[in-house]
């Protein structure tokens, strides 16, 4: 077994419980605007949103584009007129208060930290998010820093991405850096892409019929127990 020093995870449903920050943020919003929402809502905004973001992983929209298409989108189909761009901007600072951990996320990130190690986040989320939720995230004592797409001007799984992280950590060799995320096609393609181990975080244990290679797979934090 490897011995790592530095651990890129990413940020959303790898450390950040995204879906229950999503659907409190979305029904908060919803009440502050004398709007029903039901769990049925729920799951339209989810296919619309992954659909767009699929999109944006692409580079076919802009990720300004992507925060008011998903809501005109959403919108449409509802039969409601709102201000998209208002909408979002609830919505958002509503998600960046939604701090909700992974489970194990404390255990584990707080066992490498004493174990003398480092943690960079490394997300393609949105910035004013990201920031909202590590300020006030139980596991902000831990991370030493974070990268994200907006202020990296590359986005994860692209490799300049990567290069950018990689000149502002510490400099070790990457046999040295483990990269944890839950999706194939952006965090373990990325780290395929750079030469370094990745681990996928496979909650549902979901079938991987892609060509896309995890160095180690897990169902769970805690199992990186068994690889720091």
């Amino acid at each position: 077994m490897k011995n790592y020093d530095i651990f890129l995870f990413d940020a959303d449903d790898t450390l950040y419980d995204f879906n229950k920050s999503e659907a409190n943020a979305l029904m908060t919003v919803f009440n502050n605007c004398a709007l029903d929402f039901t769990e049925d809502i729920l799951m339209i905004y989810r296919e619309i949103n992954a659909e767009i973001w699929a999109g944006y992983d692409k580079g076919e929209i802009s990720k300004e584009d992507l925060q008011t298409m998903r809501f005109s989108r959403l919108f449409h189909i509802l039969g409601v007129k709102r201000d998209e761009a208002d909408f979002n901007r609830q919505y958002l600072a509503e998600l960046g208060r939604g701090a909700f951990l992974i489970n194990g996320a404390m255990e584990i990130c707080k066992e490498i930290v004493f174990r003398g190690k480092a943690i960079f986040i490394v997300s393609n989320g949105i910035l004013a998010t990201q920031e909202a939720r590590l300020r006030q995230s139980l596991i902000k004592k831990y991370i030493s820093g974070f990268f994200v797409s907006e202020i990296v001007g590359f986005k994860k799984p692209e490799v300049e991405f990567f290069e950018y992280v990689f000149s502002h950590i510490p400099q070790v060799g990457k046999d040295k850096i483990l990269l944890v995320g839950d999706s194939l096609s952006s965090d373990i393609a990325g780290g395929n892409k750079v030469g370094i181990d990745t681990c996928w975080l496979n909650i549902g244990m979901r079938e991987n019929d892609s060509d896309i290679k995890p160095t180690y797979e897990i169902s769970g934090l805690r199992e990186l127990l068994s690889i720091i």
